[in-house]
Protein backbone atom coordinates (compact mmCIF):
# COMPACT_ATOMS: atom_id res chain seq x y z
CA UNK A 1 0.00 0.00 0.00
CA UNK A 2 1.65 3.62 -0.93
CA UNK A 3 1.89 6.20 1.93
CA UNK A 4 0.76 9.26 2.08
CA UNK A 5 3.35 11.58 0.99
CA UNK A 6 3.70 13.24 4.82
CA UNK A 7 7.03 15.04 5.38
CA UNK A 8 9.15 13.53 7.90
CA UNK A 9 9.00 17.18 9.65
CA UNK A 10 5.16 17.29 9.29
CA UNK A 11 4.73 18.03 13.11
CA UNK A 12 5.59 21.41 12.71
CA UNK A 13 3.28 21.89 9.85
CA UNK A 14 1.00 20.23 12.32
CA UNK A 15 1.98 22.32 15.58
CA UNK A 16 -0.96 25.01 15.36
CA UNK A 17 -3.58 21.97 15.76
CA UNK A 18 -2.00 20.65 18.49
CA UNK A 19 -2.02 24.49 19.68
CA UNK A 20 -5.69 24.36 19.33
CA UNK A 21 -5.73 21.58 21.68
CA UNK A 22 -3.75 23.07 24.17
CA UNK A 23 -5.72 26.23 24.11
CA UNK A 24 -9.00 24.53 24.45
CA UNK A 25 -7.91 22.51 27.27
CA UNK A 26 -6.85 25.92 28.71
CA UNK A 27 -9.99 27.57 28.27
CA UNK A 28 -12.35 24.56 29.47
CA UNK A 29 -13.30 26.27 32.83
CA UNK A 30 -10.05 26.01 33.75
CA UNK A 31 -9.33 22.13 34.53
CA UNK A 32 -7.32 20.86 37.15
CA UNK A 33 -3.60 20.32 36.35
CA UNK A 34 -2.21 16.59 36.88
CA UNK A 35 -1.34 15.42 40.00
CA UNK A 36 2.31 15.42 39.28
CA UNK A 37 2.40 11.86 40.24
CA UNK A 38 -0.27 10.76 37.59
CA UNK A 39 0.77 7.39 36.29
CA UNK A 40 -0.51 8.40 32.59
CA UNK A 41 2.48 10.73 32.43
CA UNK A 42 5.23 8.26 34.14
CA UNK A 43 8.08 6.96 31.80
CA UNK A 44 7.24 4.18 29.95
CA UNK A 45 10.38 2.08 29.73
CA UNK A 46 11.06 -1.84 28.99
CA UNK A 47 14.33 -3.27 28.75
CA UNK A 48 17.23 -4.33 31.02
CA UNK A 49 17.27 -1.53 34.20
CA UNK A 50 21.42 -1.89 34.31
CA UNK A 51 22.11 -1.66 30.72
CA UNK A 52 24.62 0.84 29.67
CA UNK A 53 22.67 2.59 26.67
CA UNK A 54 19.37 4.29 27.42
CA UNK A 55 17.93 5.09 23.93
CA UNK A 56 15.11 7.06 23.88
CA UNK A 57 12.20 7.70 20.70
CA UNK A 58 9.82 10.38 19.85
CA UNK A 59 7.39 9.20 17.85
CA UNK A 60 4.12 10.21 17.12
CA UNK A 61 1.25 7.45 16.31
CA UNK A 62 0.25 9.56 13.15
CA UNK A 63 3.19 9.85 11.56
CA UNK A 64 4.38 7.55 8.98
CA UNK A 65 8.21 7.14 9.25
CA UNK A 66 7.35 6.24 13.14
CA UNK A 67 5.21 3.56 11.94
CA UNK A 68 7.86 2.59 9.53
CA UNK A 69 10.16 2.01 12.48
CA UNK A 70 7.78 0.36 14.72
CA UNK A 71 6.56 -2.45 11.98
CA UNK A 72 10.02 -2.79 10.35
CA UNK A 73 13.08 -2.43 12.87
CA UNK A 74 11.47 -2.19 16.34
CA UNK A 75 10.77 -5.72 16.38
CA UNK A 76 14.38 -7.00 15.69
CA UNK A 77 15.41 -4.49 18.22
CA UNK A 78 13.43 -5.78 20.92
CA UNK A 79 14.18 -9.64 20.11
CA UNK A 80 18.07 -8.59 19.71
CA UNK A 81 18.82 -5.96 22.14
CA UNK A 82 15.69 -5.01 24.60
CA UNK A 83 15.07 -8.78 25.77
CA UNK A 84 18.58 -9.46 25.41
CA UNK A 85 19.28 -6.66 28.41
CA UNK A 86 21.48 -4.98 26.26
CA UNK A 87 19.77 -1.75 26.03
CA UNK A 88 16.92 0.35 28.01
CA UNK A 89 14.10 1.87 25.77
CA UNK A 90 11.70 5.13 26.28
CA UNK A 91 8.81 5.55 24.38
CA UNK A 92 7.82 9.74 24.64
CA UNK A 93 4.97 10.60 22.75
CA UNK A 94 5.11 13.52 20.25
CA UNK A 95 1.82 13.97 18.58
CA UNK A 96 1.62 15.75 15.53
CA UNK A 97 -1.95 16.74 15.37
CA UNK A 98 -5.37 16.11 17.49
CA UNK A 99 -6.06 12.08 16.09
CA UNK A 100 -2.56 11.37 17.19
CA UNK A 101 -2.57 13.12 20.71
CA UNK A 102 -5.92 11.02 21.88
CA UNK A 103 -4.45 7.89 20.33
CA UNK A 104 -1.50 8.64 23.05
CA UNK A 105 -4.16 9.44 25.63
CA UNK A 106 -5.68 6.28 25.14
CA UNK A 107 -1.89 4.05 24.80
CA UNK A 108 -1.33 5.96 28.68
CA UNK A 109 -4.62 5.02 29.98
CA UNK A 110 -3.99 1.46 29.44
CA UNK A 111 -2.33 -0.46 32.28
CA UNK A 112 1.49 -0.48 31.40
CA UNK A 113 2.00 -3.81 30.35
CA UNK A 114 -0.73 -3.63 27.75
CA UNK A 115 1.32 0.10 26.08
CA UNK A 116 3.95 -1.11 24.41
CA UNK A 117 1.53 -3.94 22.36
CA UNK A 118 -1.36 -1.42 21.83
CA UNK A 119 1.21 1.53 20.20
CA UNK A 120 2.42 -1.54 17.83
CA UNK A 121 -0.93 -2.27 17.21
CA UNK A 122 -1.87 1.02 16.20
CA UNK A 123 1.61 1.62 14.30
CA UNK A 124 1.04 -1.91 12.21
CA UNK A 125 -2.44 -0.68 10.95
CA UNK A 126 -1.99 3.23 10.80
CA UNK A 127 -2.86 3.40 7.03
CA UNK A 128 -6.36 1.77 8.39
CA UNK A 129 -7.16 3.92 11.21
CA UNK A 130 -5.13 7.21 10.84
CA UNK A 131 -5.72 7.96 7.00
CA UNK A 132 -8.10 5.55 5.10
CA UNK A 133 -10.34 7.87 2.64
CA UNK A 134 -13.88 8.41 4.09
CA UNK A 135 -15.14 8.22 7.30
CA UNK A 136 -13.99 9.66 11.07
CA UNK A 137 -10.24 8.59 12.06
CA UNK A 138 -11.44 9.47 15.65
CA UNK A 139 -14.24 6.97 15.27
CA UNK A 140 -11.86 4.14 13.50
CA UNK A 141 -9.41 4.82 16.73
CA UNK A 142 -12.21 4.35 19.02
CA UNK A 143 -12.83 1.03 17.50
CA UNK A 144 -8.84 0.30 17.57
CA UNK A 145 -9.23 1.15 21.16
CA UNK A 146 -12.35 -1.23 21.69
CA UNK A 147 -10.07 -4.16 20.34
CA UNK A 148 -7.74 -3.32 23.43
CA UNK A 149 -10.78 -3.16 26.12
CA UNK A 150 -11.73 0.30 25.85
CA UNK A 151 -15.22 1.23 26.21
CA UNK A 152 -16.97 4.07 24.43
CA UNK A 153 -17.69 5.60 27.40
CA UNK A 154 -14.09 5.63 28.40
CA UNK A 155 -12.99 6.20 25.15
CA UNK A 156 -14.79 9.74 25.47
CA UNK A 157 -13.77 10.07 29.00
CA UNK A 158 -10.61 10.03 27.91
CA UNK A 159 -10.70 11.81 24.35
CA UNK A 160 -12.31 14.97 26.24
CA UNK A 161 -9.53 14.97 29.61
CA UNK A 162 -8.73 18.44 29.23
CA UNK A 163 -6.29 18.10 31.85
CA UNK A 164 -5.07 15.59 30.59
CA UNK A 165 -4.30 17.01 27.27
CA UNK A 166 -2.72 19.96 28.23
CA UNK A 167 -0.52 17.86 30.34
CA UNK A 168 0.35 15.65 27.16
CA UNK A 169 0.78 19.11 25.56
CA UNK A 170 2.97 21.05 27.31
CA UNK A 171 5.14 17.99 27.25
CA UNK A 172 6.12 17.66 23.50
CA UNK A 173 6.59 21.49 23.94
CA UNK A 174 9.07 21.07 26.93
CA UNK A 175 10.60 18.27 24.97
CA UNK A 176 10.48 20.26 21.54
CA UNK A 177 12.25 23.55 23.16
CA UNK A 178 14.85 21.32 25.71
CA UNK A 179 16.64 19.02 22.52
CA UNK A 180 15.41 20.66 19.34
CA UNK A 181 13.21 18.09 18.22
CA UNK A 182 11.58 19.09 15.00
CA UNK A 183 9.79 16.38 13.34
CA UNK A 184 9.36 12.60 13.93
CA UNK A 185 10.72 9.71 14.90
CA UNK A 186 13.84 11.48 17.00
CA UNK A 187 16.17 9.35 19.18
CA UNK A 188 18.59 9.68 21.55
CA UNK A 189 21.05 7.09 22.34
CA UNK A 190 22.27 8.15 26.02
CA UNK A 191 23.30 11.64 25.21
CA UNK A 192 23.37 11.62 21.05
CA UNK A 193 20.57 12.30 19.26
CA UNK A 194 20.11 10.94 15.98
CA UNK A 195 16.75 13.06 14.47
CA UNK A 196 15.58 10.36 11.72
CA UNK A 197 14.53 6.75 11.27
CA UNK A 198 17.45 4.89 10.87
CA UNK A 199 15.66 2.63 8.26
CA UNK A 200 17.52 -0.64 9.27
CA UNK A 201 18.16 -2.54 12.36
CA UNK A 202 22.07 -2.80 11.45
CA UNK A 203 22.34 1.05 11.53
CA UNK A 204 20.47 1.46 14.84
CA UNK A 205 22.45 -1.34 16.54
CA UNK A 206 25.88 0.72 14.94
CA UNK A 207 24.12 3.39 17.03
CA UNK A 208 24.09 1.87 19.92
CA UNK A 209 27.69 0.23 19.98
CA UNK A 210 28.58 3.90 19.34
CA UNK A 211 26.71 4.85 22.29
CA UNK A 212 27.98 2.53 25.11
Amino acid sequence: MTRPMISRRFILSAAPALAVAGTAARAADAPPALPANDPRMGPRIIGNPNAKVLVQEWFSLTCTHCAHFGTEEFPKIKEQLIDTGKIRYQFHDFCGDRVGLTAAMVARSLPEDRYVPFIGALLSSQMQWAFASGGDPMQRLQQMSALAGVSAAQFKSISEDTAFMQAMFNQVQKDADTYSIQGTPYFRFNNTHYDQDPETYEKFADLVAKAS
